[in-house]
């Protein structure tokens, strides 16, 4: 029961991405489908599996290494890309209208 909670719960976050509900998620995934898109151009599928395997085989042993080093820069990095949202979010996403959300019809 609870795999099929989780299941359920997947779907509906992947519904909410697709129908747009949550913006910043939405935006999000656009981004990641577009890199990933650019990176798959300049090579075949079995590379970019060679190289996530390989990335996931060694960036948790490194980050348990160096964890001291990377949590300060990680979170100076999260700072700044908060900082950066809230200016796109001023500038852009603010000036894009929204209309009312429309409730659905129970019979």
């Amino acid at each position: 029961m609870a795999l099929r909670f989780e299941v359920n719960r997947a779907f509906a976050v992947l519904r909410d991405i697709a129908l747009g509900r949550d913006l910043k998620m939405f935006l999000s995934v656009i981004a990641g489908l577009w890199v990933l898109s650019i990176v798959g151009s300049w090579c075949n599928f079995l590379t970019l599996f060679y190289i996530a395997f390989v990335l996931l085989h060694t960036v948790p042993v490194l980050y348990e290494k160096y964890e001291d080093k990377v949590d300060p820069f990680a979170e100076k990095a999260m700072h700044e890309i908060k900082k950066q949202y809230a200016v796109f979010d001023a500038k852009i996403l603010s000036k894009i209208p929204r209309g009312p959300l429309k409730q659905k019809k129970k019979d």
